[in-house]
């Protein structure tokens, strides 16, 4: 199921999660009447980022919508200055704090029902978390955005110590850039392997690259999974798109540059 696009355009993540959470990726053209349709610019139709250049009464626009189709407040909707680190807040306070500015944060977590943690990308991966509580116990799910520079200082170890029982908790890797198209230097590289040898795996040495330095091709995807399964979670699943490859569907930075809009992956208890 994580190789269609649902109805509205909405990737719903297939995994095993409880009946009472809601999880989604938007894509380029969620809500739009017509799969076929592209935008003119890189940026337009269902961005939801502020900062990209779009105008602010668009933006807003899209995110009314989002927060329809949750049958949630604006406000309960915990939308993060990312900064490519590792701090993780309660959604909560995030949400509370946000008419003054957004938490600069890379993930938030919650135990609050109709509250999304959320995070926004267009090549970076994001991961949805929730945990499968034995009776009595309590519902947590959180969000993470995990560029390589917060994958590799921790970011989704960070995100998974908020929850009581990290052995009983499952994760989805929504669209990131696939390792074919994701190029990187000597430095992420040896930031990866030096945290742990067995990372060397999730490298492809690029052979034709014409410059001088060495190049590789990363796998978010395989980074993420094995730092997820070490530390024992007890499933995690997705992670089959490619945010460059897939134009029709995903905003991609790396492609379209410094005018590329975001999707929004989110998850909430209902």
């Amino acid at each position: 199921m994580d190789k269609r696009i649902p109805e509205q355009h909405i990737i719903q993540p297939d995994w095993p999660a409880p009946d009472n959470i809601q999880a989604l990726c938007t894509t380029r053209l969620s809500f739009s009447p017509s799969s076929d349709m592209l935008p003119p610019e890189a940026y337009e139709h269902f961005n939801l980022a502020l900062h990209v250049g779009d105008t602010a009464s668009s933006v807003q626009t899209h995110r009314r919508q989002l927060a329809s189709y949750l049958g949630v407040q604006e406000a309960n909707i915990a939308w993060l200055e990312q900064v490519h680190g590792t701090r993780v807040v309660d959604a909560t306070e995030a949400c509370a704090t946000l008419s003054a500015s957004p938490e600069k944060a890379d993930a938030s977590f919650t135990r609050t029902p109709a509250v999304a943690c959320t995070v926004m990308t267009a090549d970076c991966l994001p991961v949805l978390f929730c945990n499968l509580p034995d009776q009595g116990e309590m519902q947590y799910v959180a969000a993470a955005h995990a560029g390589w520079k917060g994958l590799a200082a921790g970011i989704l170890s960070d995100t998974l110590s908020r929850f009581p029982q990290p052995n009983n908790v499952i994760a989805w890797l929504g669209p990131a850039i696939g390792q074919a198209h994701f190029e990187v230097g000597q430095d992420v590289y040896d930031a990866f392997v030096l945290k742990d040898a067995g990372n060397a795996e999730a490298f492809v040495f690029n052979h034709n690259a014409s410059q001088q330095a060495p190049k590789w091709h990363a796998s978010l995807y395989q980074l993420a999974r094995r730092e997820l399964l070490a530390a024992g979670i007890k499933g995690v699943y997705g992670g089959n798109w490619c945010t460059y490859k897939d134009k029709q569907w995903f905003y991609s930075f790396r492609r379209d540059g410094s005018k590329s809009g975001r999707m929004a992956s989110l998850i909430m208890i209902r």
